[in-house]
């Protein structure tokens, strides 16, 4: 039971007019005695909040900076029309509009629907809803809380979306569907045509020429059925935030471009996020399921404040992957880690997988290798330098160890790892 800001408001000017009127205290406390008992048959009268019953539907899984509506039905089995106010509480970053003006006729029901904007990846789970039950005058309400259980999973925007027409358009080309054909090792043969200039002469089909009246060259098409693996470190280095997200959400934006690309391509693709112990595993599934599946097992994940285990990370890949793979390691190229952690072990991955190291760069970097303004900027611009030169030789030590890199800021990462990925089909390294 609460009383209301009305109860006391009347309370007061009670007090005063009496005060004014009477001298004598007891219309006061008059005055106040009537006042209880208006309240107690008020209070009295008001529905109950207790015997309420409470049901959701709606929405269950939602992309980031979509909206969601969750509809909450509330049955009144009691004797009195339950009127006045609720609200359907959740999580700050579920980003609800969670108050209603409610009436409930007694035996009856009524919907409300509570508007969700999420800020945030992962679940969202409802946290209580309570109701506030006014009496007929106003002058005090019952009160009440719920559990009424409902989870609402925000998944990743895949903002990169966009550009996957333009690559799906360039897979086209290299998998002969628009006549454009191309030449390259490891890749199906496809059929004969007469050379050209510009042609790789290692691509010369020299039996085929002795027996036509010109020069001959094979034409291939991209192997289909390949194996990739998409690995998520979620681990120190991916907490960084780079803009208004964390390096992990640009990361998961590359990775789902990189799997939709690739599964359209007809091949296989695994997921696999890992720091210091598994986080998340998809097998290969079908191109119809493998989105779904991929986005559901990103929603939850959270970057660890700890160093990941490069040790753990590797032998994991190689157990889970026996035939030889593209492997995409989505992570930091900050030299400590990548010294420390990853370049002891990297030769047992690349000696049985064509390994690419993408990572999210900061263009506040740039911008401050660019600032002379004053001495503070000069100082900046120096140490932004210096971070620039440290990735620039990390990614030569990694070129050297045979592991390709893709650096670029969170816009260009998707597109960009997109390109590499189909720069292999042509050339016949996938």
């Amino acid at each position: 039971m609460a009383l209301t800001g009305r109860l006391g408001l009347l309370a007061l000017l009670g007090a005063l007019v009496v005060g004014l009127l009477v001298p004598s205290g007891t219309g006061v406390v008059a005055v106040l005695a009537v006042l209880l008992v208006l309240v107690a048959v008020d209070l009295a009268l008001a529905g109950s909040v207790r015997a309420l019953r409470f049901s959701r539907a709606g929405t269950t899984s939602v992309r980031l900076g979509e909206p969601a509506e969750v509809t909450l039905t509330v049955t009144n089995p009691g004797r009195r029309t339950v009127r006045g106010l609720l609200r359907d509480a959740w999580p700050p970053s579920a980003g609800a509009a969670d108050r209603h003006r409610i009436a409930v006729p007694a035996g009856e029901r009524r919907a409300f629907t509570t508007r969700l904007l999420p800020t945030r990846r992962g679940d969202r789970p409802a946290v209580r809803v309570t109701v506030r039950a006014l009496g007929p005058l106003g002058l005090a309400a019952r009160q009440g809380s719920h559990a009424v259980p409902w989870s609402v999973r925000v998944l990743p925007p895949f903002h990169s979306r966009k550009h996957l027409p333009s690559r799906l358009a360039r897979l086209q080309q290299l998998d002969g569907r628009n006549a454009v054909l191309i030449r390259g090792q490891g890749t199906e043969f496809d059929s004969l045509r007469e050379y050209v200039i510009g042609d790789d002469v290692r691509s010369i089909d020299w039996r085929a020429s002795a027996r036509a009246s010109d020069v001959m060259v094979r034409t291939w098409r991209p192997e289909r059925d390949r194996h990739l693996v998409l690995v998520l470190d979620t681990g120190r280095v991916s907490a960084g935030r780079v803009g208004d997200a964390p390096r992990l959400d640009a990361a998961m934006d590359a990775a789902l471009l990189l799997a939709a690309l690739a599964s359209r391509a007809g091949d296989r693709v695994d997921l696999l996020a890992y720091d210091r112990r598994l986080r998340a595993a998809v097998p290969g599934s079908s191109a119809t399921t493998l989105l779904p599946s991929l986005v559901n097992a990103m929603a939850p994940l959270e970057p660890s404040l700890i160093e990941t285990d490069a040790r753990g990370l590797v032998s994991e890949i190689l157990r889970r992957t026996r035939r030889r793979a593209l492997v995409v390691l989505l992570t930091g190229l900050d030299p400590a880690p990548l010294e420390e952690g990853l370049f002891p072990v990297l030769g047992s991955l690349t000696s049985r997988h064509e390994v690419i190291v993408a990572s999210v760069a900061d263009p506040r970097v740039e911008e401050m290798a660019r600032g002379r303004g004053d001495a503070e900027a000069v100082y900046a611009a120096a140490a932004a330098e210096r971070t620039m030169a440290e990735r620039a030789s990390a990614v030569a030590q990694l070129g050297r160890r045979g592991v390709g890199v893709v650096d670029a800021v969170p816009e260009e990462l998707p597109p960009a790892l997109a390109d590499r990925y189909l720069a292999l089909k042509a050339a016949g390294r996938l």
